[in-house]
């Protein structure tokens, strides 16, 4: 009993002495922090296992999982339309676009004599200064939407840039695109070469840049972006149908005093005419 109890008193005093050191309770409030951060670390990290199910990783917002897929062009707006050749120091233009409020003598040399006729130039005629064949290049990145060959135009390549937006590369040779093909601004698309249209420029690419369809000058859009034309289109719109309702204000309003006169006009015609009737009828009487 005695040994007992002297184990005891010498394990007390053991405890109270441990406690009387200055950094005994510094030293249990820091081990208890610890213990306390490793439990909810561990916590954190069981319970983002257990979550890694809520993850389909076969969608393409995983990082790097579709790395090898094509990228989409963003760019393209940002572009700014470029003569079509690799080398603009060594092309001059042969024709000039045809426009309309141009002078006289601008209109006379965009004209194109084919056929016994003349016929406006709905685009450019770009030849090499030393008379040889050169690169064609897409002047504005986008998708080949035609590839044909015309009796009369030469081998035609057409490119889509936006919605109803395309560039027209007339008069080439060996093309090397094909429908469906992307294309970056720059790339080469096929060689200069001649049409039956246009014997007399010989070896040329005719450029055309269209919006639904109808031509514009190039010259208007070299060096802007493709939202200028698209401006442009949408100014031209309002500016059309602001002049249609202009025009229609300005029609005459129908005069009611007209309609009021015509029915007595028949009248007067009717009464003449029984007037005739009944003097005829008398006379054979």
């Amino acid at each position: 009993m005695r040994e007992e109890e002297k184990k005891r008193s010498s394990q007390n005093s053991s405890f109270k002495r441990f406690f009387k050191k200055r950094w005994a309770f510094p030293a249990i409030y820091i081990a208890s922090a610890a213990i306390i951060l490793t439990a909810v670390l561990w916590y954190q990290n069981s319970s983002s296992t257990d979550n890694t199910s809520d993850f389909d990783y076969e969608a393409t917002d995983v990082p790097g999982k579709n790395i090898n897929e094509p990228a989409i062009e963003v760019n393209r707006q940002m572009e700014n339309f470029v003569m079509p050749v690799k080398d603009a120091d060594s092309v001059e233009i042969a024709r000039h676009f045809y426009d309309s409020n141009g002078n006289s003598e601008e209109q006379e040399a965009a004209l194109v004599f084919y056929n016994n006729r003349y016929h406006p130039n709905t685009g450019i005629d770009i030849t090499s200064k030393n008379g040889e064949t050169f690169d064609v290049v897409a002047s504005l990145s986008g998708t080949v939407t035609k590839v044909e060959n015309d009796d009369l135009l030469g081998n035609v390549i057409e490119i889509e840039h936006d919605k109803g937006i395309v560039t027209q590369y007339q008069s080439v040779t060996e093309m090397n695109v094909e429908v469906g093909d992307q294309v970056k601004q720059g790339d080469v698309l096929a060689k200069a070469g001649e049409s039956a249209l246009d014997e007399e420029a010989g070896l040329h690419v005719h450029f055309e840049i269209r919006k639904d369809g109808v031509p514009v000058n190039p010259h208007d859009y070299f060096q802007k972006p493709l939202s200028a034309l698209q401006e442009d289109s949408s100014a031209n719109d309002a500016k059309a149908a602001d002049e249609d309702e202009a025009v229609e204000d300005d029609e005459p309003a129908e005069d009611p005093s007209k309609e009021d006169e015509k029915p007595a006009d028949e009248e007067e015609d009717k009464t003449e005419d029984d007037t005739k009737q009944d003097t005829t009828e008398s006379t054979d009487a």
